[in-house]
């Protein structure tokens, strides 16, 4: 027995005689106790007095009450170098195993930072890997509970080596079972790669840090001061790097989100995203009586626009009235604000919702938003989720760092993303779309299924004062009232170009329609692609500009 085991045991009666039944069932539910209190008391301890849970209370705010089945409880390591093999706890520092949430499979690892720091050798990793291929198989969804210290010291490079065991079956798995990373603790240097990898990375403010090298490396190196917290927290992560989708206010905020997450993702590629009944639709046979007509709620789009167009507004509420319950679960919403991402359900199915945002940057594309966008649509379209897209772009953000770091490439991404998908695309364009950028987010032009657009929509090359300022400079330079006379110009060149209707009549927009028509006309829409198939050309894959 270890001594870290030892400490929890509580007294018992003497084991009886070994070589009976008996005695063995005893030996079984002493060594099953000892896997459970792997980690000393005085380890638990600190681990709740840090405000984190242990690798198994957290599984159990995750799964269904009484549904997690764990693989490889009595798992010990066979290590054997500076003195490690005096301590064998069972487990070797990770829970692994499959449970329900929401009654659909997942399957679970979850790193115990009581045994070992949480730090990866052979078997932890050998655990991680089994439990990975057995999502493989079964098709079901995988969730990764990080808290660990990284490879473990002692193990050397058999530690490493299952690190790359265990990135290998992310990019395997990827695109075909979604998987989720909840950062609970440190997780630094190659440990980030997996998590990286995967579809979503959640974490929680004050107590979940990722970084390659901790801030002592960097100090000595570079002689830079940062804290654990500045340099790979879950403001940082969340806000500048982007590398995290969601910053939790606790671990409980967390695992609700992830839930939440499941909820809209089907559980691998080959099924339909699971459908919630929606209040007021009857399913499948059309809208009914009520949701056939706009009601007064839908009617309050109608004012939203403002009639300047440099006056911002919150695209939010335009997504809000046409989602189910005006519920959107938003994604990376500290990253790239200038655009919107996430889910939402349209007559009781999910979509995904790309928007550009006109509180931020007037809703300028740059190369955050660029990847944020192109990274989100090609994951709906990994696991067959619909594109629903809002659009008031007035072009790419200007500026010397934005060329200089790759807006050029980075917004090919977006490009490419939307070309590349095949699940329905429904694009609403409610204000601007001009210049490069109309193309970008999901036009006709680059598969876009039913595209609609408002009266207030204004399509064109840009902007009427840049235009009339390019095409008409020398007039208004020679003007005697250049203000009055770009003034016209400029009215003009709206009421010529800056509309919707010149591209409805060649027929890259479908539909102009009311405002407050468009919940109804979306949800027509998505269903009349419900059947949509699409296959692209025979590769072994594409190019996308990385």
């Amino acid at each position: 027995m270890t001594t870290q085991a030892a400490e929890s045991v509580p007294d018992r009666e003497p084991l009886s005689d070994p070589h009976t039944t008996a005695g063995k069932i005893a030996d079984l539910e002493r060594r099953r106790h000892e896997a459970v209190h792997a980690g000393s008391e005085q380890a638990v301890a600190k681990q709740h007095d840090r405000g984190k849970l242990t690798a198994r209370e957290r599984i159990e705010l995750l799964c269904d009450p009484g549904s997690f089945t764990e693989f490889d409880e009595l798992a010990r390591h066979r290590a054997t170098d500076f003195g490690i093999e005096a301590n064998r706890p069972y487990g070797d520092g990770v829970v692994t195993g499959y449970g329900t949430v929401d009654g659909r499979p997942v399957c679970v690892f979850s790193q115990d930072f009581t045994v070992f720091g949480g730090s990866l050798g052979e078997v932890y990793g050998e655990k991680i890997v089994k439990i990975m291929d057995h999502a493989l198989k079964t098709g079901c969804p995988v969730i990764g509970i990080n808290d660990g210290g990284g490879a473990r010291i002692q193990e050397g490079v058999v530690a490493l080596g299952l690190f790359a065991e265990i990135f290998y079956r992310n990019v395997m798995a990827s695109g075909v079972i979604p998987q989720i990373s909840l950062i609970m603790g440190p997780c630094a240097g190659g440990a980030v790669y997996s998590p990286a990898i995967t579809d979503f990375v959640l974490m929680v403010e004050g107590t979940s840090h990722m970084f390659i090298t901790g801030p002592d490396v960097i100090k000595t190196v570079t002689g830079e001061d940062v804290t654990f917290e500045d340099l790979g927290g879950a403001q940082a992560h969340g806000t500048k790097s982007g590398v995290a989708h969601y910053q939790a206010s606790g671990e409980q905020d967390c695992i609700d989100f992830a839930r939440d997450l499941l909820s809209y993702l089907p559980s691998n590629n080959l099924e339909d995203p699971p459908r919630h009944p929606a209040d007021g639709l009857d399913g499948l046979d059309g809208l009914d009586a009520a949701g056939d007509e706009v009601s007064d709620l839908d009617a309050e789009l109608d004012t939203l626009i403002p009639d300047s167009p440099n006056q911002p507004y919150d695209m939010h509420e335009v997504i809000g009235h046409v989602l189910d319950d005006g519920e959107f679960l938003e994604i990376h919403a500290g990253f790239a604000p200038n655009i919107l991402v996430g889910f939402g359900r349209v007559d009781g199915s999910p979509v995904g919702v790309v928007a550009n945002q006109p509180m931020h940057f007037a809703g300028c594309l740059d190369i955050d938003a660029s990847e944020k966008a192109a990274r989100f649509v090609r994951t709906c379209d990994a696991f067959s989720i619909p594109i629903l897209t809002f659009v008031d772009v007035p072009g790419f953000l200007p500026g010397v760092s934005q060329e200089w770091r790759g807006i050029i490439r980075r917004g090919a991404k977006l490009i490419y993303a939307y070309a590349e998908a095949t699940v329905p695309k429904v694009t609403v364009i409610t204000r601007k779309a001009y210049g490069g950028a109309y193309d970008v987010m999901g036009s006709k032009h680059l598969g876009g299924d039913v595209n609609l657009a408002w009266p207030t929509a204004q399509i064109a090359v840009m902007g009427a004062q840049g235009a009339v300022n390019i095409l008409y400079r020398r007039e208004i330079a020679a003007a005697e009232d250049p203000d009055a006379l770009r003034a016209r110009l400029i009215t003009e060149y709206e009421d010529t170009l800056a509309n919707p209707y010149i591209a409805a009549e060649r027929g890259y927009v479908d539909a102009v329609i009311r405002p407050a028509e468009t919940r109804l006309a979306v949800t027509r829409a998505l269903r009349a692609l419900r059947t949509k198939r699409q296959t692209l050309p025979p590769k072994k894959h594409g190019n996308i500009p990385l």
